[in-house]
């Protein structure tokens, strides 16, 4: 299964992926489910990617194929106008070129080869945007009231994010939460796992700011996941007691 978060701050976008994929309790790999293309200057584009393997990696691998020759192999994510059609391009994509041709007669796209996506970025003049792509290929925006995606295995660490998810909160702050929301998710659910992907884009910077790939063992998110536990442990005593 698959765990992935993105939010959209007030200063950029922050994304954090799993990495883990299985057919079975003898069958684990490990795969990246964050893809990214950046033209220093111009554009930044981030994917995620939750449910059927092969069909997200085959979308994956047409956005590739036609960024090679953007001119001649349209419609291409480096050569849309907005992050609206790259949206649009994307979830044509996944429902049309690659979808749609894997099934057999009668399936639905929430059959075996459906496939989830969250897509961000940003294109020069036009300020950040972060897309939820369903299977179908429509898609909805973040907005001030809904500023943050998951796909996958979301239910685990989604109460966390609700309850203290700021939009104007500083970069290592919002690592910090979607780290908890992933140790919760990875505590709850053998089929998600590390390593843990991450890449936070500043508004106005078509790279990555910050980008780097979290082990098992990493240090930090060892005494993430202690603290995380014993702040739990020491909180519970504090609220009031149950009279009945």
């Amino acid at each position: 299964m698959t765990y992935c978060v993105a939010m959209k701050l007030d200063h950029g976008l922050v994304y954090l992926s799993d990495t883990r994929t299985n057919a079975g309790v003898d069958n684990i790999s490990t795969v990246t489910k964050m893809r990214s293309w950046d033209v220093p200057g111009e554009r930044t584009i981030t994917l995620l990617s939750a449910g059927n393997l092969a069909t997200t990696q085959a979308v994956v691998s047409w956005l590739d194929e036609r960024n090679k020759t953007p001119g001649e192999r349209a419609p291409s994510i480096l050569a849309a106008p907005t992050m609206f059609e790259v949206a649009r391009i994307v979830g044509d994509t996944l429902a049309t070129e690659v979808a749609a041709r894997s099934q057999t007669p009668g399936q639905t796209m929430d059959a075996a080869f459906a496939g989830t996506l969250i897509l961000g970025g940003q294109i020069k003049g036009a300020d950040p945007r972060l897309y939820l792509i369903y299977p179908e290929g429509n898609f909805i925006e973040a907005t001030e009231d809904n500023p943050f995606f998951q796909i996958g295995e979301a239910k685990y660490g989604k109460p966390i994010l609700i309850r203290a998810f700021e939009a104007a909160m500083d970069f290592r702050d919002a690592v910090r939460l979607m780290l908890v929301s992933m140790d919760s998710t990875v505590r709850a659910n053998l089929s998600v796992a590390p390593p843990f992907n991450l890449r936070y884009v500043k508004d106005g910077e078509f790279t990555a700011t910050h980008e780097r790939r979290i082990e098992g063992d990493d240090p930090y998110f060892r005494t993430l996941s202690e603290g995380w536990g014993e702040a739990l442990r020491k909180a519970i005593p504090t609220l009031p007691s149950y009279e009945g």
